[in-house]
This record gives structure tokens, C-alpha cells and sequence, in this order.
């Protein structure tokens, strides 16, 4: 711990509420425990979990930062007992179980990947809370395989633009859903068959070309149902979030007679051990497309850490493409 600042800045939540309740503080710099690492932040991600935290709707895991922040890319700064796989100066990408929104993070080291060749630090820092869920939702628990129809509803978002380059890469005939007609224009762009869900009806296209094998949706509510009739014999439906809602009521005489799944996750409650395997997964599957420049991260705005409430508005507006980040240095 050479040459660290004993205090650092960071964006708290003050109080359950809206993106105003956002405010700079000042907090002393963590140490990395055994295992861990401490990061030098440049670029963190925004995320929905954080605003729902920010909302009080989303408590941070025993032992985490009360700080948002799922995401960041930045240097190495120090290492805790029994870290070999980084030294101080490495510059790295993470998946945090918090604190991000700050000059400094610790996070376990196996969660740590390197920054993709050529790669920003602000694209970086859009990579970990959006590739691991995609990831372990649509090729773990969703077992898309190449060749397969897959759909995802908010093909916009952070998560929604990663899903369609990774499906398209592995070899997927890939739909998605977007709620205007420049974000359907931003959806095929990056390869997907897309339709705006004002005007078009999903079940209808879907059902057409035979239904969808996966299903990766954050809607909820209504949704539900109607994903359940889109879906294929043996298809999957993956659900990562309820933007309408969790519960909704359902017929599940259709679910058993044609074979369907139901399945989804949350990430930040999982095991350091369950995330590391997945960022050992991202290592040799997705890091080497990073690489080559075959898939890469939207963005759509960065903001200073100072401004984290405006990035906070903008991505509950729903007018973005792609991620949002902040600027820590």
C-alpha cells in the first residue's frame, strides 16, 4: 500500500429516493483482504442494480461497499495476501460487489480481467455487469447454441446490445425487441432481426419463424405469458429483471405440454466462487472476440463522477443506446 491516499471521493446514496439523492463524499480508501485487489478507478459502469439500490430496493450483500457501483475498469494499486495473477500497475476490468462509484475499489482478484486490446478504459469499464449476466443467462442456464433462434427483449441496453453480439457470434439467429425506430435501427445494425414492440407484436413474429429457442427478457410482468407462447417446443425463458413487475398469473398446462423452461438469476448475490468461473468462462469464450475487434461495447454517454445523478436520469428516461459510464480521473 505504497503511496495511497488515506481518503478518497465517492458518490454515496444519502437517503432512499431519486437520482438527486446522489452526492459526493469523501470515505477512506479500502484495503484489499486476502484474495482481493485494490483498484485505482478511472471509468466505472452504470447499471440498473445501482439505481434500484440507490431506490432502496436493492441492499448490497453482507460484507459490500454501501457505495454504488457493480463496475469499473482502471490500474492495480495494491494486492491482498495470496493474489498472484496481478501485480501493482496492471490494468484491468472488474466485477465489483459495490463501491465503484469512487476513486478506489477492492473486489475479488479472480474477478479481474484484463483490458481487451485497444480498448478504452471507458469501454472496459462497460464490459463486466453486462458480460457476466449475458454470459451465465443466456449460455449457462439458457444453453443457446449456434444455430438456435434467440430473442431478447430491450435489445438497446447495456445488456440487450451485449446479448445480440454474443448470440450472433456463437453462431445464433438473434431477435430483438426496442421501443423506438432508431434503437430498432441500432438493433439491426448490430446483426439482429429487430421490431418495435409499439407497433409489432413479438408472439406473432416469433411464432412465424417457429418460435424462439431462448428468451432473455427484463420486462416481467405481461411479458411473461406472452414470452411463454413465443417460445419453440424445448424452448428456454431466461429472466433477469421485472421492469413492470414480478408477478403476473400464468397457464401452465401449455409449459408442460410443449417442454418449456423457466429459469433466470440475479448476480450480485452469487458466490465469489460462481462469479469467478464465469469470468474464467468470459477469459477464454468472449475475451478473445474483444480482441479482434468482432464484438465490442456500445456506449452512449460518459459523465464525471461528480454527475452521477445525471447519469442516473438519463438511464431511467430509457432514451439511451448502449452503456453509460462515469469518469472517476
Amino acid at each position: 500500500m505504497v503511496d495511497l491516499p488515506h481518503t478518497m471521493t465517492a458518490i454515496e446514496i444519502t437517503a432512499p429516493g431519486g437520482p438527486e439523492v446522489l452526492r459526493p463524499t469523501t470515505r477512506p480508501v479500502p484495503h484489499p483482504g486476502p484474495g482481493e485487489i485494490l483498484i485505482a478507478i478511472d471509468h466505472a459502469g452504470v447499471n440498473r442494480p445501482d439505481a434500484l439500490q440507490r431506490a432502496g430496493a436493492y441492499d448490497p450483500p453482507k460484507g459490500a461497499s454501501d457505495l454504488p457501483g457493480l463496475e469499473c475498469a482502471g490500474t492495480v494499486a495494491a494486492t491482498g495476501s495470496g493474489v498472484s495473477r496481478w501485480a501493482a500497475g496492471d490494468r484491468v476490468c472488474a466485477l465489483l460487489p459495490g463501491g465503484g462509484y469512487a476513486e478506489y475499489a477492492t473486489t475479488p482478484a479472480d474477478h479481474a480481467l484484463r483490458l481487451p486490446d485497444g480498448m478504452s478504459m471507458a469501454q472496459a469499464a462497460a464490459l463486466p455487469e453486462t458480460f457476466f449476466t449475458v454470459w451465465t443467462n443466456v449460455f449457462d442456464r439458457g444453453r443457446l447454441r449456434a444455430g438456435e433462434r434467440f430473442l431478447v427483449h430491450g435489445g438497446t441496453s447495456g445488456i440487450g446490445t451485449t446479448a445480440i453480439q454474443l448470440a450472433r457470434a456463437r453462431g445464433a439467429r438473434v431477435f430483438a425487441t426496442a421501443g423506438s425506430p432508431e434503437k430498432v435501427a441500432a438493433c439491426t445494425a448490430l446483426g439482429a432481426e429487430a421490431l418495435n414492440y409499439r407497433d409489432e407484436d413479438f408472439v406473432d413474429l416469433l411464432r412465424a419463424e417457429g418460435g424462439a429457442d431462448v428468451i432473455l427478457d427484463m420486462v416481467g410482468g405481461d411479458y411473461l405469458p406472452r414470452n411463454l407462447k413465443a417460445l419453440a417446443e424445448d424452448g428456454r425463458l431466461v429472466q433477469i429483471a421485472f421492469l413492470t413487475g414480478p408477478k403476473v398469473a400464468v397457464n401452465f398446462a401449455p409449459l408442460m405440454m410443449r417442454r418449456l423452461t423457466i429459469t433466470g438469476s440475479t448476480l450480485r448475490p452469487q458466490s465469489d466462487l460462481a462469479k469467478a468461473r464465469i469470468a474464467e468462462a468470459l477469459r477464454a469464450e468472449v475475451w478473445p472476440l474483444l480482441d479482434a475487434g468482432t464484438i465490442a461495447p456500445v456506449m452512449d454517454q460518459t459523465f464525471p463522477l461528480a454527475q452521477a445523478a445525471a447519469a442516473h436520469a438519463r438511464m431511467e428516461a430509457g432514451d439511451h443506446i448502449g452503456k453509460i459510464t462515469l469518469k472517476v480521473r
